[in-house]
């Protein structure tokens, strides 16, 4: 006879593994599952492609998938963490110190226009250390690279808004949740990138996304506006409107939007161009009706009673308010001199529609955060904001919960950080992609030029209302990372051949704009301008607009009135050929370079 088989109780799988995935906290910051399989798996195929048992081809598209980048520079690798809606923890600030004092060689994290903090130059065998530590305090690569749904970004004051509807956060939270590792959309044709504003004032400038959503209320019913199909880089292109009204409770945002990445992912002419392999690039040729038939269409199929698109399990809800500072019998206050402060609390501080906090934009010169600034802005938080910022689309952070009377002790321990500056989203808040210092398809320096351009435009002292509003971007190629098509001035990289030899030089576009609602591109200038000689040109066209616009005229609108070919003639002496000699030797070497210029451009890995 057969002894009798004993029941025993199966244990649970491990945390971790795919059947229980890691929980993570309902706080901005902690949005992304961790699954710590992956970091196992990247140890392997990493260490397999060192010992050359994996060919460099197959070892891109995996390593892409854990947000980690291939730099210009060999043998160092950049690794993109994704804080969706931009929210980040003091915690993990702490952490992102900790693993740049270790890993990174420049000592510091690059906060980015999709709201990531990189981090660059990290040897391959360091990359899994890395990627564990951070994940401890709920910080994940995954999908910060490669054919996936990259980081979704957002306004970074959705909750605390006066004209919000209603607080996108948990939505977005959930659609995140939703997406990461969904198998639809982990080799698609190109990246999708998304963004969830909070008003109609579209601070997280949706119509530049491949899908976006802004919040309507329907007879009392919670949806959204979608838009699909918008972007910059070559093509540049708006999202025009695929749905005027989604709801969001019951998931349909979801089915949607899955929908859309279904059509996306069948596209196989796409495939043959990676350059313009962008849902843009279908909308724009079938247009937006064509295109909704198509998902009418999807929206029938089979797969949909497959799917669960409710988001009670993977909404995002925290209430932050019941965790904001308590009011402190006494703070400091100013005294003496204000002018700095005065300026910082007109461009920095925004009062919340919770009655007595605001929101502090910290002025993170290039997006550049030293651990000890990360460590510091990561106590300040701590102490004065109940944990909680998020990082802005425009390299910036800021600060939520800040009690009104604590404004000005914000101010002081930011600037013992050196991040105190005034004129956070003004003129000298000039943003810039990195460029050459470690983009492969990097032409120029743009983040030597960006600090050129800022010094030029501190050292105007301006104080004009109409001239501090306005934006100047630049990147350092074509496609659009700094975001410089809707710039008021922008710039993106290029070179000048002077006979065996060549100049670094910009491309400007003037007249775009990006608030308010309003989205428009720049008009591109037929003028290249060597990259010594762009400081210069800004500060001709600022007093140009400065002496002949109309009362209130703002710059936008000034561009239209006169034209591009004014912008044109008052630099036309700046484009003329440059003679190599040793009076312009310093033409032809870029911005914080030392040796003579020359294009070194690789194959980028954001269309592997």
């Amino acid at each position: 006879m057969e002894p009798a088989s004993i029941e025993t109780e199966k244990p649970p799988p491990r945390t971790g593994s795919l059947e229980n995935p890691e929980v993570v906290e309902n706080v901005p910051g902690h949005v992304i599952p961790i699954l710590e399989r992956e970091f196992d798996d990247f140890d392997t195929e990493s260490g397999r492609f060192l010992k050359g048992q994996l060919e460099e081809s197959e070892f891109i598209k995996f390593r892409l998938k854990q947000g980690v980048y291939g730099q210009r520079q060999p043998d160092v690798q950049m690794i993109r963490v994704k804080l969706p809606m931009g929210g980040v923890t003091p915690d993990q600030l702490d952490a992102f110190a900790s693993v740049i004092e270790k890993y990174v060689p420049l000592r510091k994290g690059h906060v980015t226009t999709r709201q990531n903090i990189q981090m660059h130059h990290i040897p391959l065998p360091d990359v899994t250390e890395l990627m564990r530590e951070i994940s401890e305090v709920g910080l994940s690569s995954r999908e910060g690279c490669g054919n996936t749904m990259r980081n979704v970004t957002g306004d970074p004051r959705a909750g605390v808004l006066d004209d919000e509807l209603f607080d996108i956060t948990p939505y977005a939270g959930a659609y995140v949740r939703y997406f990461v590792r969904h198998p639809t959309t982990q080799a698609m044709p190109r990246k999708v990138k998304t963004a969830f504003t909070a008003t109609d004032a579209d601070n997280a400038i949706t119509q530049i996304h491949d899908m976006a959503f802004i919040p309507r209320l329907r007879d009392g019913v919670r949806g959204v506006q979608i838009r699909v199909g918008g972007g910059t880089s070559i093509m540049p292109r708006l999202a025009p409107t695929l749905y005027e009204f989604v709801e969001l409770e019951n998931g349909d945002y979801l089915k949607v939007t899955e929908a859309c990445m279904r059509i996306f992912d069948r596209q196989d002419f796409l495939r043959v161009n990676r350059a313009r392999a962008r849902i843009k690039v279908l909308v724009d040729k079938i247009g937006i009706d064509a295109f909704r038939e198509l998902v009418e269409e999807e929206l029938e199929g089979d797969w949909v009673a497959q799917r669960d698109f409710s988001i009670d399990e993977i909404r995002m809800d925290h209430d932050e308010q019941a965790h904001a500072p308590a009011s402190q019998p006494a703070y400091a206050s100013p005294n003496g001199d204000r002018r700095e402060f005065d300026h910082f609390m007109s461009s920095n501080v925004e009062l919340q529609r919770q009655r007595g906090f605001s929101t502090v934009e910290v002025k993170i010169r290039r997006g550049d955060l030293t651990p000890e600034q990360l460590r510091g802005l990561g106590e300040v938080m701590r102490r004065y904001t109940g944990g909680y910022a998020r990082t802005t689309v425009h390299q910036n952070l800021v600060l939520r919960w800040v009690r009104n009377e604590s404004v000005y002790e914000v101010w002081q321990a930011l600037s013992q950080l050196e991040l105190g500056d005034p004129g956070a989203d003004e003129i000298t808040d000039v943003v810039s992609c990195p460029g050459t210092d470690s983009c492969k398809l990097g032409i120029t320096s743009s983040m030597g030029l960006n600090q050129a351009v800022q010094d030029r435009l501190v050292g105007m002292q301006i104080d004009d209302p109409l001239t501090r509003r306005i934006h100047v971007k630049m990147s350092g190629c074509p496609n659009g990372c700094s975001q410089h098509h809707i710039a008021d001035i922008g710039f993106y990289g290029a070179s000048i051949k002077v006979g065996e030899r060549t100049v670094p030089a910009y491309i400007p576009h003037i007249g775009g704009a990006y608030e308010g609602g309003e989205v428009r591109y720049g008009k591109r200038l037929k003028t290249r301008l060597p990259a010594k000689r762009v400081p210069e040109a800004i500060e001709r066209w600022l007093r140009f607009y400065e002496s002949e616009r109309a009362d209130g005229e703002q710059f936008r609108a000034f561009v239209d009135r006169v034209g591009a070919q004014e912008f044109e003639l008052k630099v036309k002496d700046l484009t003329m050929p440059i003679e190599f000699n040793l009076e312009n030797m310093n033409q032809f070497v870029d911005w914080n370079r030392e040796g003579p210029f020359e294009v070194k451009r690789g194959e980028g890995e954001c269309a592997v």
